[in-house]
């Protein structure tokens, strides 16, 4: 019976966009290109909801902030990211138009800025809560814990973690091969802690479903592909909340914190840039501004002229 009214509204979804797609073209007076803009931005949102079976009807405000969240980490320009947002709000204010809805769940949602942000970051206590939250019990349980470890080790984007392969682990030598933006190639590093995790997946992943042209793939979803970035949103997501952590966080704030606490423990910036695969330093530059309390506590602490004055006191 559930099938059947799922389907229903599906039915009634696809109804409500082609009305929509009148709507823009008719009253809106949209041009071909910006029409289709606007039909395939919304059809982003609706694959996106599809992962966590919901639809457009039933789309909340976390829904379009992890749809959002989606897009910045998949490297979509904030431009671009506010011009899809401005489509997205459109579709709900004519559901509001035409009383389809109560509540505007794009209403209070702002656009991303493109001035300088300081990314969230966590600490190591947040990471190993958020690692300790997962269900060991599940059946992807060891799955999701090889992830967020290989995730934070490594400071990997989550399009790199998603397509990596068997055959880019090396873990003899302790490093991985990640295939980043435009195809470059880089060696990265692996902990002693992410190669026990993966071994432990690898027992359960080799005895599951796997997809023929998915043999090689390392992290895979139950039925036998790939993961998807959005998977790994969900997960983080949930992990969150069950260990008490309030940040907006997303995976790529785990890359962040990598960075982070690699700078904090006195590594060398252009180490930091060959590991997260930047082609200009001024991109890993941004870490220097992230824990301005840490610098200065080192100064307070360190500088010659600030040991004279409070040594005085």
């Amino acid at each position: 019976m559930k099938l059947v009214e799922k389907r229903l509204d599906k039915e009634v979804q696809e109804r409500i966009i082609r009305r929509y797609k009148q709507y823009l073209r008719l009253e809106k007076s949209l041009s071909s290109n910006t029409l289709d803009a606007y039909m395939r931005d919304l059809d982003k949102l609706v694959q996106s909801l599809a992962i966590a079976n919901k639809l457009l009807l039933e789309t909340t405000v976390d829904d379009i902030e992890l749809f959002l969240a989606g897009l910045n980490d998949i490297g979509i320009h904030p431009r671009s990211q506010a011009r899809i947002l401005s489509g997205i709000k459109s579709f709900f204010h004519f559901l509001i138009l035409n009383d389809m809805l109560d509540v505007d769940p794009s209403e209070l949602i702002e656009g991303p800025k493109t001035g300088f942000k300081l990314p969230e970051v966590l600490t190591l206590q947040e990471i190993d809560s958020i690692i300790a939250a997962v269900d060991l019990s599940k059946n992807e349980g060891q799955r999701n814990r090889a992830l967020l470890e290989t995730l934070y080790s490594c400071g990997l984007r989550v399009s790199e973690l998603i397509s990596l392969k068997l055959s880019d682990l090396y873990f003899d030598e302790g490093f991985i091969k990640v295939t980043g933006k435009g195809s470059k190639q880089r060696l990265v590093p692996i902990s002693p802690r992410a190669i026990k995790e993966i071994n432990l997946y690898l027992i359960c992943r080799n005895e599951g479903r796997i997809k023929i042209g998915y043999e090689d793939f390392v992290f895979l979803a139950r039925w036998g592909n790939n993961i998807s970035r959005i998977m790994v949103f969900h997960m983080i997501k949930e992990l969150a909340v069950a260990a008490g952590i309030t940040k907006n966080i997303s995976p790529h704030t785990f890359r962040h914190s990598f960075a982070t606490h690699l700078l904090e423990g006195g590594a060398n910036l252009r180490a930091i840039q060959s590991m997260l695969g930047h082609e200009s330093i001024a991109t890993t530059e941004i870490y220097t501004h992230v824990d301005r309390n840490m610098l200065r506590s080192e100064i307070i602490e360190h500088h010659p002229r600030n040991i004279k004055y409070y040594g005085s006191e």
